[in-house]
């Protein structure tokens, strides 16, 4: 392709349905006119939701950070410690999540993110005796937590296989992967970034090996570490051919590299330009996945607004507590009332959703939205005294 009729060519197959090629997907995203790229990509969402093409949906949840402590020690993390690091390092016990649960249930949620670093004394059973717990106390929290990188370190850990450790974790409450630790899965910038995580070929095989254990999962990519567009393409192509064999990624989810705290230093980032291309062409190369999600917690609301019309469905999260990003700068916070109207700006009808994306409350009339000021994304991690989620867990103050 080197002309603007054939890149409207490719455009228009691809808004029709039709499965574009990882060549032709990068020259899309190199070369498209942005609003062309941005009007194909909502053609085809439009087309896969038709009948509920005006609803864009959020969730609430909250990440609970376990522990900082990891060995895994990425370039790109501002939120780690190294073992040995015992000023720094810290741990949350049971109580304490157990007591954000209860925060999470009070204040409407309905996931929890458990999200760590790769403590080098946390196998399989620490997560079995923490997820049984929470699923005991809370069994209406969904557990979409971890990732493959999670899997491999804890089976190695235990001294187990990854499948042994999936199908013990999941019986103790894991109802679905977040997809952790994909980063950039080809190789050159993968080791860049992550060279004691393992490869981007074996993550895939984890999560094909969790789908085809009925456990599913999202998937994500990290920008703006340095990868070529090339690698970026090649990313999605990936994720591409093992959707293709187990339909088990339920959104594609990319995220903008945040420079501060971290080895990197911020030497090379994504433009927010490259982010809504990258929303859009995933949009029209991954055919086969059925949610795109736009994520205002690293690029900002407006942004993430603007993700509404290139393609994707969804605005990611109410995150009642974050701490991994943050910690390298993302300074973006948002509250429920701001984000139904961020949907509703754009043109759409907001919508909580669950996990697995069916509509809980669809917004269609402001009269009716709701009023409570307390769900706001990064709050304090101290509890709500009086909650009568699970009035047996005393709330108290947690730092």
């Amino acid at each position: 392709m080197t002309d603007s009729a054939d890149l409207q060519s490719v455009l228009d197959r691809a808004a029709d349905g039709g499965r574009i090629t990882p060549e032709e997907a990068l020259e899309l995203y190199r070369s498209a006119p942005l609003h062309a790229l941005g009007s194909a990509a909502d053609a085809v969402r439009r087309r896969r939701y038709a009948g509920t093409e005006n609803i864009a949906t959020y969730i609430i949840e909250r990440n609970i950070n376990y522990t900082n402590v990891c060995v895994t020690a990425c370039r790109f993390c501002a939120f780690y410690a190294p073992p040995k690091d015992t000023a720094k390092g810290w741990t949350r016990d049971l109580d304490d999540i157990l007591r954000r649960c209860a925060e999470t249930v009070e204040l409407g949620g309905t996931q929890i993110m458990f999200q760590g670093g790769h403590h080098p004394d946390y196998g399989v059973e620490y997560y079995e005796e923490h997820f049984s717990a929470i699923k005991k106390a809370f069994p209406q929290l969904v557990i979409h937590s971890l990732g493959a990188s999670e899997v491999e370190h804890m089976a190695r850990i235990s001294g187990v296989t990854p499948e042994e450790a999936i199908r013990r974790i999941h019986a103790a409450g894991l109802d679905s992967f977040a997809g952790a630790g994909a980063e950039l899965l080809p190789a050159r910038p993968r080791k860049a970034i992550a060279p004691l995580k393992e490869s981007g070929e074996r993550w895939l095989e984890i999560m094909e090996t969790a789908h085809g254990m009925g456990v599913e999962s999202t998937s994500t990519m990290l920008m703006g570490t340095g990868e070529t567009n090339a690698e970026r393409i090649e990313h999605l192509r990936m994720i591409r051919d093992v959707q293709d064999r187990t339909g088990g990624f339920r959104a594609f989810i990319p995220y903008t590299y945040q420079p501060e705290n971290n080895h990197l230093k911020g030497q090379t980032q994504a433009t927010l330009f490259e982010y809504l291309r990258m929303i859009a062409i995933a949009r029209l190369f991954l055919d086969n996945v059925a949610h795109i999600q736009g994520s205002w917690l690293t690029t900002g609301k407006e942004v993430g607004q603007l993700s509404l019309h290139y393609g994707a469905d969804d605005l990611g999260s109410i995150m009642l507590e974050e701490n991994v990003v943050s910690s390298a700068g993302a300074k973006h916070r948002s509250n429920r009332m701001e984000i139904i109207e961020l949907i509703r700006a754009a043109g759409r009808v907001p919508a909580q959703r669950a996990t697995t994306y069916e509509h809980l409350t669809v917004h269609d009339d402001p009269a009716n939205d709701p009023v409570d000021d307390n769900v706001v994304s990064h709050l304090s991690s101290t509890a709500i005294d009086g909650g009568t989620a699970h009035p047996e867990l005393k709330l108290i103050d947690a730092g």
